[in-house]
């Protein structure tokens, strides 16, 4: 494995009276895609928001590049270099698609290169600039959710079920823009459902159940064996493709 860019050891996680994260320990390589898999409920949006600072871990330990970040604030954490994209996308409906990069833009100006390169990635960025952010598709609003997370270059991008009630043709045009993503420098962690988009994308996988992590290894091993699916998920992840 790669040297870890992300640890996780042992946290913990409370939401009111809810024991959500119950012990997680999630190791994320430098460099690639890790996916969380595992059912609804088993904790895996948790994590992500654990790891983002919006829930304070009521025990254990967070480590980014080997920096202590469990309870840090979000800001702290986005400045760190990790950004955030959540299922409800965060999208801000009465502002145009530029204004929402804009707001991303923690530098104030963009750079050229690096928005004409996101602009290829995601053309409906580029095609609906100047229109209210509201009028977008669901799976437009996705791609503008992503493209604002990676307007500066970011370190890690936690992307929670970037898939989530899109059209086909829209996934296919996402994991294929996810995969050149995964060919900078920039690390994901990819919480999703719709195992041959994760399959596709994936360099390691960990399976969550009942707050906890339940399996780590390689993606390739959990694609190709049935059996251990069977085993790791109680119904063959073949059916989410």
């Amino acid at each position: 494995m790669a040297d870890p860019l992300l640890t996780l050891s042992g946290v913990h996680t409370h939401i009111g009276p809810y024991h959500i994260l119950q012990g997680v320990d999630l190791v994320v390589p430098r460099g690639g895609v890790s996916v969380l898999l595992g059912r609804n409920g088993a904790g895996k949006s948790t994590t992500l928001r654990t790891i983002m600072g919006l829930l304070k871990p009521s025990r254990g330990e967070i480590r980014f590049d080997g920096r202590l970040i469990g309870g840090t604030p979000t800001p702290a954490i986005s400045r760190a270099g990790i950004a955030y994209v959540p299922e409800n996308m965060g999208v801000f409906s009465d502002l145009t698609v530029g204004e929402n990069m804009q707001l991303a833009a923690t530098q104030g100006a963009f750079d050229a290169t690096r928005l004409s390169w996101i602009k290829a990635l995601f053309p409906p960025i580029a095609t609906f600039w100047e229109k209210p952010a509201g009028t977008l598709s669901g799976g437009q609003k996705q791609m503008l959710a992503v493209a604002r997370a990676i307007i500066e270059p970011r370190r890690l991008i936690l992307i929670d079920e970037p898939s989530k009630g899109l059209a086909p043709a829209i996934v296919t045009a996402m994991t294929r823009a996810l995969g050149e993503l995964k060919e900078t420098d920039t690390t994901i962690l990819l919480v999703e459902q719709n195992f041959a988009m994760a399959s596709a994308l994936g360099d390691t996988v960990s399976v969550m159940d009942d707050g906890r992590v339940v399996h780590a290894g390689d993606m390739a091993e959990l694609s190709g064996d049935a059996g251990m699916q069977e085993r790791l998920m109680g119904l063959s992840l073949e059916v989410h493709q």
